[in-house]
């Protein structure tokens, strides 16, 4: 049987390095990168097109302002497409849409497994607990050198808060608190700083007690363990829109 031919977009970033030797590690063929500046000697190109063309799936941790392109060319090659990318705008998410309609699509902002399985919890605690007498909010640290904030995993718990609650996020969300909490809301806090890789943290509270769930990653190998396992389950999958929840099974019977 043929090994899985694997592309990463974002080849030069840290996570885009841990993604490489992951694919490698697991026998599975790297095919070459994605970035900004071409390095034919280490199978890197500045063309998403060159890339997808000789892969099956393309494992994409790269810069939100080139997920648009990335969805339009990756279509045209038929290769599947592992986006990790956040902090899409909605002109970027469209596309994302658009692009699994033709092709296989596994979109996370978060590929660690134990954080699959916090965002589970997230959607059950929204449903049994009432937004009027629990306040949700999220708390999300990471390190200095991250673009969005609130991040990406925070706003996918807020979602699935909100989901459970049977509301849209856009509807409850507030990252930019001054004065008197509201009602309903859905709350998010940013913190950067130093090296932290990620935390994040729900808290529901009542007039008389507390829950939190929390979620810490020590080293960012998790992310690419879960990328990978994440582009080995998609391949041949037939067109449509995934997530992690797929690769462990959650949606059975769903």
């Amino acid at each position: 049987m043929t090994a899985l031919r694997i592309g990463i977009a974002g080849i030069n970033g840290r996570l885009g390095r841990l993604c490489a030797e992951e694919v490698e590690a697991r026998g599975l063929v790297l095919t070459g990168g994605l970035s900004r500046t071409a390095d034919p000697a280490r199978r890197i190109t500045d063309d998403a097109a060159a890339l997808a063309r000789g892969c099956d799936v393309v494992i994409d941790v790269s810069h939100p302002d080139a997920i648009a392109h990335h969805a339009r060319v990756f279509a045209e090659a038929g290769c599947g497409w592992v986006l990790g990318t956040t902090g899409l705008d909605d002109v970027a998410q469209a596309a994302v849409l658009a692009a699994a309609t033709t092709i296989p699509v596994l979109q996370a902002a978060n590929f660690a497994p134990g954080l699959t399985m916090l965002l589970d919890l997230a959607r059950q605690l929204g449903a049994a607990l009432p937004a009027d007498a629990y306040d949700a909010e999220i708390v999300e640290t990471h390190h200095r050198q991250k673009l969005d904030a609130p991040s990406g995993t925070a706003l996918a718990i807020g979602a699935a808060v909100s989901e459970g609650r049977g509301v849209s996020l856009a509807d409850v969300k507030r990252v930019d608190r001054t004065g008197r909490r509201q009602d309903g809301e859905i709350g998010f806090a940013s913190l950067r700083a130093g090296q932290i890789v990620g935390e994040h943290s729900l808290i529901l509270t009542s007039a008389t007690e507390q829950i939190t769930l929390s979620h810490r990653a020590f080293d960012r190998r998790v992310f690419a363990d879960g990328a990978v396992q994440a582009a080995s389950w998609l391949a041949g999958r037939q067109p449509g829109l995934y997530g992690m929840r797929d690769v462990l099974g959650l949606t059975r019977g769903a």
